[in-house]
């Protein structure tokens, strides 16, 4: 009988997921103004106001993320899974330029927000911001990270004094004066359309942070596509409000001798008086403290999942025995971020122009991930599948011409992050290729009941003689040595599918970020699939790997292999219960070491259309 399989969801409701991520996006507003003065003057918002269509349908696109991938891992996981695990290599290696940038900008913009309070600390800028970067990776090296309560708190202080600096300005300017207010972005001569791509290429600066919701899929409640669609949706009501009236009103009523680095307490100081423009510079600073905490954390969370897919070393997974946290995996994190401060000697523009590579190389990756996953169940699709996927490859359009805009307008954004990037790719292709001869890196399918018959069918690539021997892996080594050399005598010069089924821990702990796909935890299971790719590539040349998570009912192996539909199945006569109910057309058995390894012929079978419910 078909199982209704219970997924369990997090603890984060929408309200929590919308702070976490809005204390992440909502941050840009306090030096992004600053940094588009500087290029764009008085007109800075007209490019605001055009990432914000962008940032809308980018919105969607990751909320879908958030759903189809619970294990969370963002960029990594759906581009690894939807294209190649290289290319998931590549996204990591962009997210953590994004996440260096990031650290470094809002540790930096925290320092000159406490400024206004103590203008003393301007000379000390580049000294506070390290200083604060490595009280960060300290505090993470103990274990004392920031909750998503804890965050909330912060978030709906400092998203409250931002509205209030808007509803002040309104009260100060009156409707006309709004009215008026815009009129300024028409002012002067007029733009030529480079300028207008180009600004339209930077302003994406307002607007990073949206990997967050990616990130948080494993923390969020069921039902996560709803969860994920209110976050989204107070996210975008939120920036829609403040993003763009702040970035107007900045650059347009304040004096041309203003400091940029602290243009929206300034704004607030204008319009309302000293004590709104103190309490919005100690809320920003807060949240931006918040914000580069978030990025270290996301950032050694990427070196740990990295790792264990076998692109960096093993070591950056190594956690303490003091305090059980991953040393090396924060001191990867925060060493780049203090490194670029430095070199940049506290400079906020130098920062802001270096930052585009890796963030819009992100969206890239993430939104035509997801456009080959939409395109993949073309076969299902109805009117507003349509008409989403129409949408979604507009947004990829959109995004790239914004990324391609840049790598030309910003060389040494181009510079730094593409150097960032190959350095990664050759340290990560390097390991992998080392490790390859001792401890091969497999990459399954990761069995999934909702997806279950169309993941699998993708991964045999519509090879009908991949799936002709079906391998089931025990756990005990010396019995899955026994069924690895049955398989490799069964299949050889065939196809054949390697399965197994990982363990099950009922109380294993995730920390908010973390990559929680299962298999990248299950070191069993890496070394069952390693064993056996060493032994096969040689002899099998159609192989696939699928993983099933221990979490789910042993009756799952049954429907891979209602999927798989295979002629021959190899399994030891302890694993046998796992498989369904079937006409066996003869058996043959072999006993190995004292392992009985059984080889049962089917007829090959029509696979069942139905996917299990969840």
């Amino acid at each position: 009988m078909r199982r209704r399989i219970k997924v369990r969801g997090g603890h984060l409701g929408a309200f929590l997921c919308w702070a976490v991520v809005f204390a992440d996006i909502g941050t840009s507003v306090y030096y992004v103004p600053g940094i588009l003065y500087g290029h764009f003057g008085p007109r800075s918002a007209i490019f605001v106001l055009m990432t914000l269509f962008v940032f809308i349908l980018l919105c969607v696109k990751y909320a879908e993320v958030t759903w189809r991938y619970p294990e969370g891992g963002g960029v990594v996981n759906v581009s690894s899974q939807a294209l190649h695990p290289f290319v998931g290599l590549l996204g990591g290696l962009l997210i953590l330029v994004d996440y260096y940038l990031t650290a470094g900008i809002s540790a930096l913009s925290g320092v000159f927000y406490l400024a206004v309070l103590a203008p003393g600390l301007i000379p000390l800028a580049t000294v506070l911001t390290v200083a604060a970067l490595v009280a960060l990776g300290l505090l993470n090296a103990l274990g004392i990270k920031e909750s998503a309560r804890a965050t909330a708190v912060v978030a709906c202080i400092a998203g409250g004094g931002q509205l209030v600096v808007v509803i002040a300005v309104a009260f100060s300017l009156g409707p006309a004066g709004i009215i008026h207010s815009f009129s300024a972005l028409g002012s002067g001569p007029r733009l030529p359309l480079t300028a207008l791509v180009i600004g339209y290429a930077a302003a994406f600066l307002a607007f990073s942070g949206l990997e967050s919701i990616a990130q948080l899929a494993p923390a969020m409640r069921e039902p996560r596509r709803a969860v994920a669609g209110w976050a989204m949706g107070a996210v975008v009501i939120s920036i829609a409000i403040t993003s763009p009236l702040l970035t107007l009103w900045s650059t347009t009523l304040l004096n041309k001798n203003a400091d940029p680095t602290q243009f929206i307490s300034l704004l607030g100081a204008h319009v309302s008086g000293a004590a709104l423009g103190d309490f919005v510079a100690v809320s920003g600073s807060l949240l931006l403290v918040f914000a580069s905490n978030t990025a270290i954390i996301g950032a050694y969370h990427v070196f740990i999942a990295l790792a264990r897919m076998g692109f960096m070393p093993r070591v950056l997974e190594a956690r303490n025995h003091w305090r059980r946290t991953p040393h090396w995996a924060i001191l990867a994190a925060i060493g780049l971020p203090v490194l670029i401060v430095i070199a940049a000697q506290g400079s906020l523009n130098l920062l802001g122009d270096l930052y585009a590579f890796g963030l819009l190389g992100t969206f890239v990756l993430t939104c035509v991930s997801l456009d080959v996953v939409r395109w993949r169940e073309r076969n299902r699709w109805g009117p507003g599948a349509i008409a989403l996927f129409a949408v979604g490859i507009l947004t990829t359009i959109l995004v790239i011409v914004a990324w391609s805009v840049n790598l030309v307008a910003k060389p040494l954004a181009t510079e730094f992050g593409g150097g960032l990037t190959v350095i990664g790719l050759i340290a990560g292709l390097a390991t992998y290729r080392y490790s390859r001869g001792q401890r091969p890196s497999v990459f399954p399918v990761p069995f999934r009941p909702q997806r279950a018959a169309a993941s699998i069918a993708s991964a045999l690539g519509n090879r009908p003689s991949a799936g002709e021997v079906l391998v089931i892996l025990p756990h005990e080594q010396l019995a899955a040595e026994a069924v690895l050399a049955e398989a490799a005598r069964a299949a050889a010069g065939r196809g054949a599918v390697f399965l197994f089924r990982g363990n099950r821990y009922p109380n294993q702990h995730h920390e908010l970020l973390e990559v929680t796909d299962p298999y990248l935890k299950d070191y069993g299971a890496h070394d069952a699939f390693a064993r056996a790719e060493k032994l096969a590539r040689s002899q099998v040349p159609h192989r696939r790997y699928v993983y099933v998570p221990g979490n789910l009912p042993r009756e799952m192996v049954g429907e891979v292999w209602r999927t798989v539909s295979p002629k021959e199945t190899v399994v030891t006569i302890e694993d046998r219960g796992m498989l369904p109910p079937m006409a066996v057309d003869r058996v043959h058995r072999h006993v190995t070491d004292g392992t009985t390894v059984l080889h049962l012929f089917t007829a090959k079978v029509r696979p069942q259309p139905e996917a299990i419910t969840a």
